[in-house]
């Protein structure tokens, strides 16, 4: 449903949803997909493009939680997601995520050579989070660093 995103439009596609249930309701949604950054998208990595929540405490950090236990048993490697400048991020360092890059601000995805609609979200910075096995964790493969 549209009305639920406040800051992009709805994603297309999804790999994967979760939710988070509290006193037998549910009270939380995450979807999951491929990274949108082409550069990212090589097959171990997965991204949480929306989580919505009713405001019930700690339902974001278990949906990132729930999520990466998911991501892990589908063999993923990493689990990226954004957060738009300002946000403290505190759900996702809950959750064992850890914000590897600041992204500065896109004008837009508007080109010459490839037209694009705006979405609201041109000029807004962005800090990009990552959570990865440890490498005490994996099995011998070698473990992403930070994009």
């Amino acid at each position: 449903m549209t009305s639920h995103h406040r800051h992009h439009k709805a994603p297309r596609g999804m790999k994967f949803a979760i939710g988070v249930r509290a006193e037998g309701r549910l009270v939380g949604v995450a979807t999951v997909g491929r990274p949108v950054a082409r550069h990212l998208d090589d097959g171990w990595t997965i991204e949480v493009t929306r989580t919505y929540t009713t405001g019930t405490r700690n339902a974001n950090s278990m949906l990132y939680a729930a999520a990466w236990r998911a991501a892990r048993s589908m063999g993923y490697r990493r689990l990226i997601t954004y957060t738009q400048s300002g946000k403290s991020g505190a759900s996702l360092r809950a959750a064992g995520l850890r914000a590897v890059a600041v992204l500065r601000p896109r004008p837009g995805w508007d080109s010459p050579g490839r037209r694009r609609q705006s979405h609201g979200v041109d000029n807004v910075g962005r800090t990009r989070w990552e959570i990865y096995p440890s490498a005490a964790q994996s099995n011998g493969d070698e473990v992403p660093q930070g994009a």
